[in-house]
């Protein structure tokens, strides 16, 4: 009987999913077949309700041959990166190469970069193509991205939770900030990366509920003490402090 099953290729990776003929445990090495050619990758669990009529196959379950291969692959592809540092060196071209991959069957050579700008970087391929001999593809990432690779410490005081943990890094905004009445400072709201913290989306959906028939600060309203001003207002515990007369007033929202 088919299966789908979730595949991660690196630690707190993006999971993927694939068809498998085979029952597979969790935590189980597997083949799988990408568009980036063979990849060796772990089994995250069994995924319910999958339409697995377009997935890709687990090849088979890795051996340890298998598993020592892939290790191999990994010390090669430290060389490679070292080596197209040193053509982007000769090239002057102005980018950082921040990682190298292999595909498990070595059909393709992948190389994670960051740069300000567009880099053309034709004879760069061209010169790591001479000496490896298969497909070298080149991809410029952002600063997100870069964060997860490099890992570092947030100004919680914590592992950046990209690198520990996300393996899906979802879209976040300005308005996320402002729901939060978190003061607009880059420094505050800014993490290592440059970008707005991921932490900004994990509590969102309860600024949202909550926030719902709270008042503005600045707006005139009528109270059982009378019209007065806003001025704080506090959404997780639904309450808003009011100027009335010249007197602060509390008061809740049911």
């Amino acid at each position: 009987m088919t299966k789908v099953y979730s595949v991660v290729f690196k630690e707190n990776g993006k999971c993927y999913n694939f068809k498998s003929d085979v029952s597979l445990n969790k935590d189980e090495k597997v083949i799988v077949d990408t568009e980036n050619g063979l990849q060796l990758g772990k089994v995250n669990g069994e995924v319910d309700n999958v339409n697995f009529s377009e997935l890709k196959d687990v090849i088979r379950i890795a051996t340890d041959e298998d598993y020592n291969l892939y290790l191999e692959h990994l010390k090669e592809a430290q060389e490679a990166r070292l080596k197209c540092i040193e053509f982007v060196k000769q090239l002057d071209l102005k980018m950082n190469v921040l990682s190298a991959r292999f595909a498990f069957d070595k059909t393709q050579l992948l190389f994670d970069f960051t740069a300000d700008d567009r880099v053309d970087f034709r004879e760069l391929a061209k010169k790591l193509a001479s000496i490896y001999h298969t497909r070298i593809e080149l991809r410029q990432i952002g600063a997100r991205d870069k964060a997860k690779k490099i890992g570092g410490v947030g100004i919680c005081g914590q592992e950046l939770c990209c690198k520990r943990y996300l393996n899906k890094m979802d879209g976040i905004s300005m308005t996320m900030a402002k729901n939060q009445n978190l003061a607009l400072n880059p420094s505050k709201i800014n993490g290592s990366c440059g970008r707005l913290m991921c932490c900004l989306a994990y509590e969102e959906d309860a600024y949202e509920q909550n926030i719902v028939g709270m008042p503005q600060i600045g707006h005139k309203i009528n109270t059982p003490k009378g019209e007065g001003q806003v001025i704080s207002v506090d959404i997780l515990q639904r309450k808003y402090k009011v100027l009335v007369d010249g007197n602060k007033e509390e008061f809740y929202v049911e």
